[in-house]
């Protein structure tokens, strides 16, 4: 296991950085989950696992990452050179407009989110980074503005270009969508505040952020697991009551808001049908 990057942490500071790989091995190693999106333009070999599909890459290619979307790194030769741009959708997409983002070709589950890359076009790319990279450093006193458009430019280059056809099929689809289905509801906990409650509370709101039906998800994760989508889901949020009970003075209604409940009486509702008991009395 390599470590990761110091420039990941630097990014929810800024809400954006640029950098060029060899100036920092770590930044192609296998990535913990971030809440960030990442183009990447990186010559070498590699083997990218993306949801359901895996890429064997040896050459230059253009990758976008998604923070929706579980995908893991792995770098098979010594040498690895390109360069890596992070950024949240709040600095590409002032004003909460990250939906229009997630479902961007290169960006959703299901679109081309790897791409080959020609000499010449990697020859303009780079051209591309350095000026970001040139641009985080400066002092000019709009160069936000100009480094976004620096990263549209990239993104209309690459919906020009055609997707990589060097994707494989996981052989048991189904085992790896479940497995992007429970890396995804872990990644809604912890819930930290009854300011930020939880988001994704159905099987529907999963099946959406991973572009499947509700049904073709629910048959994945019931047969690869045993159990349906929505039992996962009550299981992690009981779990995760639990552990909100024991652990903090919030009272009952903060935590039926935080996990997702309109009432107090639907929180006590559900505990009390997966526990066999009220909330109150799961308080350590």
């Amino acid at each position: 296991m390599r470590s990761l990057s110091t420039y990941n942490n630097e990014l929810k500071l800024k809400g954006f950085n640029v950098f060029q790989i060899e100036e920092d091995g770590n930044a192609t190693r296998v990535y913990s989950r971030k809440e960030f999106y990442k183009i990447c333009l990186t010559t070498g070999k590699s083997k990218i696992h993306y949801a359901d599909r895996t890429f064997e890459a040896e050459g230059t290619i253009l990758f976008f990452g998604n923070p929706h979307i579980p995908y893991s790194w792995e770098t098979l030769s010594s040498t690895y050179v390109g360069y890596t741009c992070l950024f949240s959708d709040d600095f590409l997409l002032p004003g909460n407009r990250s939906e229009s983002l997630q479902q961007s070709p290169l960006f959703k589950l299901g679109g081309t989110p790897i791409l080959d890359i020609s000499t010449e076009q990697r020859d303009f790319l780079n051209g591309i980074f350095q000026r970001m990279i040139s641009e985080q450093q400066s002092d000019y006193e709009f160069k936000d503005d100009l480094i976004r458009n620096y990263i549209n430019l990239i993104l209309h280059e690459s919906l020009k270009l055609k997707p990589s056809e060097k994707y494989n099929q996981n052989k048991n689809a189904a085992e790896r969508l479940t497995s992007v289905f429970m890396e995804l509801l872990e990644r809604q906990f912890p819930i930290e505040s009854p300011e930020r409650p939880l988001q994704m509370k159905s099987p529907k709101d999963y099946a959406q952020q991973l572009s499947v039906h509700t049904n073709y998800l629910n048959r994945a994760v019931k047969q690869v697991t045993g159990k349906p989508t929505s039992a996962h889901i009550s299981d992690r949020i009981t779990h995760e009551a639990k552990s909100i009970l024991q652990h903090t003075n919030w009272n009952i209604a903060e935590i039926a808001y935080a996990l997702g409940f309109e009432y107090p009486t639907y929180f006590n509702h559900f505990i009390k049908k997966q526990t066999g008991t009220a909330p109150s009395f799961l308080r350590a």
